[in-house]
C-alpha cells in the first residue's frame, strides 16, 4: 500500500468530516454560550452531531416530553399500514381521566386517530396519549412495555418507562442524549411536524363540543424556523422542551431539561439554535461514487489505469474557514489487477482537519476492470515485441 496525500477542494470532499459517528464527541467542549439549565445539548439532525452539551446522560423526569416516544410508535404503525388517522378509537374512562393537561375528552366517545395525534402533540393531552396508548396495544401498562422495547432497540440505556404520558412515577426517567435521539427519529416524520407546527388548532367532540387547542411550544409561535417538537413540565421535572427549527435546509434539535422556570426552557433552547444556526452549516458535499481524482495502474487488463472513488456519501457540519482546513490521504496499493467488478474496494480515503484524522471512508473502483479480450491481448503481445 501506498499513501498519496493532496488536498482535496473543499466542496468535493468536505462531508467526509464526522462520517463515521453521530458525533460521540460534541464538537465544542467548552460551549461558547451561557446557559443555566441542568442538562441540555444541541444536535444537527441530519447526521446527529452533537454540537454541544452539558450533562447530557444524566438521568431525569422530563414529564410530557415523554410522549415523543408515545408518538412515535404511532407514526410507525402508520407509516407500516397498520394504523390510519382516520380508524375510529374508544376513549376508555381510565383514558377520559387522566390527570394534567387534557384536551377534555369524552368518556365512551369515539374519535379519529388523527384528531388525536393532534391532541397529544399539540396540546399534550395525558387523555389522548393514554386513548391511543390503549389502541395500540390493548392497554397502557402493554403499551409501556412497547415503549422500553423500543428504547432498548435505540439503544437509549438511560431511558424507562413508566407511563406514556410522562406523569410522574417512580423509575421513569431518560435523558437529554436519549431526547434528542427520539426526538431525531420523530423529525423523519412529516406528520409529526405538520402537528407540531400548528400554534392553535381544536377538536369536534362527536357531541357537537368543540375544544381548542394550543400549543404549549411559543417558540413555534415567537421563533422564526420552529416548527416542534415538545414541551414537558411537572414539580419533578422543572421546565423541559425538546425543540426543533430548520433554516437554509438544516434541522436543529435542541433539549433543555430541568429549567427552572418555563421562559427559561425557551429562552435557552432559542439560544442553542441561534448559535447553532450563526455558527454551523451542514454542507452535503459528496455522493457514493464521486471521483477522488486519481487513477490507478491496471495490470494485465483491458485498460491501463481505473478512476479512484469514494464509497460512500456524506454530509457534515462546516464552520467558517473549516473547509481550507481539510486534506484527504489516499491509501492505495501499488496497481490493481484484472479482473475486479466496479465498486471493489482497494484502499482508504483518510481524511484530515488541521493535521488530524477525523474519518476514514473505503477507496473503490469506479469501473469494473476486465480481463482483456483476444484481439485486445494480441495487439498488447506485439506492442511489447516491437
Amino acid at each position: 500500500m501506498k499513501k498519496l496525500c493532496k488536498v482535496i477542494p473543499a466542496l468535493l470532499l468536505a462531508g467526509i468530516f464526522l462520517c463515521s459517528q453521530a458525533m460521540a464527541q460534541p464538537l465544542e467542549t467548552e460551549p461558547s454560550i451561557q446557559l443555566t439549565s441542568p442538562s441540555y445539548l444541541l444536535m444537527e439532525a441530519e447526521t446527529g452531531t452533537v454540537i454541544l452539551e452539558k450533562n447530557a446522560d444524566e438521568q431525569r423526569p422530563v414529564a410530557s416530553v415523554t410522549k415523543l416516544m408515545t408518538v412515535l410508535l404511532l407514526l410507525e404503525r402508520i407509516e407500516a399500514g397498520q394504523i390510519s388517522l382516520s380508524d375510529p378509537v374508544s376513549v376508555s374512562k381510565a383514558a377520559a381521566s387522566a390527570p394534567g393537561s387534557t384536551a377534555l375528552l369524552d368518556a365512551g366517545a369515539v374519535y379519529p386517530v388523527g384528531d388525536l395525534l393532534r391532541a397529544t402533540i399539540v396540546a399534550s393531552g395525558n387523555d389522548s396519549a393514554v386513548a391511543l396508548a390503549e389502541h395500540m396495544a390493548g392497554s397502557e401498562q402493554a403499551f409501556v412495555e412497547l415503549m422500553n422495547q423500543k428504547a432498548a432497540e435505540m439503544g437509549l440505556s438511560n431511558t424507562v418507562y413508566v407511563n406514556c404520558t410522562g406523569l410522574p412515577a417512580p423509575g421513569q426517567h431518560t435523558s437529554a442524549r436519549d431526547v434528542a435521539a427520539i426526538a431525531r427519529a420523530v423529525c423523519a416524520y412529516p406528520l409529526y411536524l405538520e402537528n407540531s407546527a400548528l400554534w392553535l388548532s381544536s377538536i369536534t367532540h362527536p357531541s357537537g363540543r368543540v375544544t381548542d387547542l394550543t400549543n404549549t411550544n411559543r417558540l413555534v409561535r415567537f421563533y422564526s424556523g420552529c416548527d416542534g417538537l415538545k414541551t414537558g413540565s411537572t414539580g419533578e421535572a422543572k421546565y423541559c422542551i425538546a425543540a426543533t427549527a430548520q433554516k437554509n435546509g438544516m434541522r436543529l434539535i435542541a433539549v433543555v431539561l430541568g429549567a427552572p422556570a418555563s421562559q427559561t426552557r425557551f429562552d435557552e433552547a432559542r439560544a442553542m439554535l441561534e448559535h447553532g444556526f450563526s455558527g454551523y452549516t451542514r454542507v452535503q458535499v459528496i455522493s457514493a461514487g464521486d471521483l477522488t481524482g486519481y487513477q490507478l495502474p491496471v495490470l494485465r487488463g483491458a485498460r491501463d489505469t481505473v478512476d479512484i472513488a469514494v464509497g460512500r456519501g456524506l454530509s457534515m457540519l462546516l464552520r467558517p474557514g473549516q473547509a481550507d482546513k481539510l486534506k484527504v490521504e489516499l491509501i492505495l496499493p501499488e496497481s490493481v489487477q484484472a479482473p475486479m467488478p466496479a465498486g471493489a474496494e482497494v484502499g482508504a480515503a483518510r481524511v484530515l482537519l488541521e493535521g488530524r484524522a477525523v474519518a476514514e471512508l473505503p477507496a473503490v473502483l469506479a469501473e469494473e476492470v476486465r480481463l482483456p479480450g483476444f484481439l485486445e491481448g494480441f495487439l498488447r503481445i506485439r506492442d511489447l515485441w516491437r
